[in-house]
């Protein structure tokens, strides 16, 4: 942000005082609650665009300003545009979309297995690019991901490689065994809904698997490996079926004995 940009930014504008006199009487005065801080990276919704710039609701009193010079498109209001959250040289609150300037694309602070906030940015041909800890860019590749994302959403995920270059590799599953148990919970869930069996077996077709589980093959044997080993399930040829006693204790908690 250039110098004679920050010092002609404006205080952020005060949307209560848009508000009509009567809605501002009627009933007790609720307190905002605050969507990001400086010092985030923040998917907001554009409230009010002036020819000084867009005002972003970020859940404080006073929205946030996205000055023209900090815009990569013109936003239109009800829009909502991904923005790291600054300050100006008054130290007022100001949004740039110049993540940038803002995030590095390595990290030295990171290692495998680090559980770590995300918000998740653009598509490319690899995967999803996805904002770590506010810091750093990284990438959850497209054979990873089980489930759809949606830009400026913020999630719990996991560093699963630091590369050579520094770069991160990320994962929404976390690392070892505890992934091993989450894929498993998800084994026996869709089991349940299935009544108790599922014609997947380790001899299935990776595809099939990550269709159906949104898993890796690796990931599901490991997973019915224990729950066979827990008593949990029974493996057959064609499919893994649930356990007697699991069955049993599943249906007696349907009828609430």
């Amino acid at each position: 942000m250039s110098d004679s940009s920050r010092r002609g930014a404006p205080p952020s504008r005060d949307r209560r005082s848009s508000r009509p006199a009567a809605s501002r009487q009627s009933g007790p005065r609720r307190q905002p609650v605050p969507k990001a801080n400086v010092g985030d990276v923040a998917d907001l919704s554009v409230v009010q665009v002036t020819e000084i710039g867009a005002f972003l609701d970020w859940g404080h009193p006073r929205d946030l300003l996205l000055p023209l010079n900090e815009q990569r498109f013109k936003p239109a209001v009800g829009r909502r545009v991904l923005v790291m959250i600054t300050t100006d040289r008054e130290g007022r609150p100001v949004a740039t979309q110049r993540l940038e300037r803002f995030l590095a694309d390595t990290s030295d602070d990171h290692r495998a297995g680090d559980e770590v906030v995300l918000m998740i940015g653009e598509t490319t041909d690899l995967g999803v690019k996805a904002v770590v800890d506010n810091q750093c860019w990284g990438l959850l590749y497209h054979d990873d991901l089980s489930r759809p994302l949606r830009r400026g959403q913020r999630l719990t995920g996991y560093v699963k490689r630091v590369r050579e270059d520094g770069r991160l590799d990320l994962s929404l599953l976390p690392p070892g065994a505890a992934k091993i148990d989450v894929v498993g919970d998800q084994v026996m869930k869709v089991l349940r809904e299935a009544g108790g069996y599922l014609a997947l077996s380790d001899k299935s077709p990776a595809p099939e698997i990550k269709a159906r589980l949104g898993v890796s093959k690796n990931a599901f044997k490991q997973a019915i490996g224990r729950l066979y080993k827990r008593r949990m399930i029974v493996i057959e040829d064609a499919g893994i079926r649930l356990a007697p006693s699991t069955e049993a204790s599943t249906e007696a908690g349907a009828d609430g004995t």
